[in-house]
């Protein structure tokens, strides 16, 4: 039985709502290129939603350069993400979900430089960046 989630679209709303890119990373739990994401390297101040429902997932002191590819954050703002058990390509990993619409995000990894200790590796083409005004 599929979870629901607060919002939710068919697939044929998902395609006309997002992007191919978008929708292949969101929907069908893609992966983009390493080092292409146009978040990779981005360090304004603000805040980083999911790029299919707008919900607020990452504050920008949050982020942190890894040097994996991905835009890569230190923690979550609280209750925007669920982690679900990923056993694709013979790996056991956590991948991470909006926890408001279900679209897959990226995954998270226990290898992170601060003191969290963790690594949320987003793919650029699920989030979208709002600056914060001063």
């Amino acid at each position: 039985m599929r979870k629901k989630y607060p919002i939710e679209y068919s697939e044929q709303e998902w395609r006309e709502k997002l992007s191919e890119e978008q929708y292949r990373v969101l929907r069908q739990k893609g992966t983009e290129a390493p080092h292409s994401g146009k978040y990779n390297l981005h360090f304004q101040n603000g805040e980083y939603h999911c790029a299919a429902c707008n919900a607020k997932l990452f504050e920008s002191d949050q982020k942190f350069e890894s040097g994996c590819g991905w835009p890569s954050f230190d923690d979550a703002i609280e209750g925007s993400i669920e982690y679900v058990q990923d056993r694709s390509f013979g790996m056991l990993r956590t991948e991470i979900l909006c926890a408001n619409c279900g679209s897959h995000l990226g995954h998270i990894f226990d290898d992170g430089p601060t003191e969290t200790g963790q690594r949320y590796c987003v793919n650029s083409a699920s989030i979208e960046f709002e600056p914060k005004s001063k």
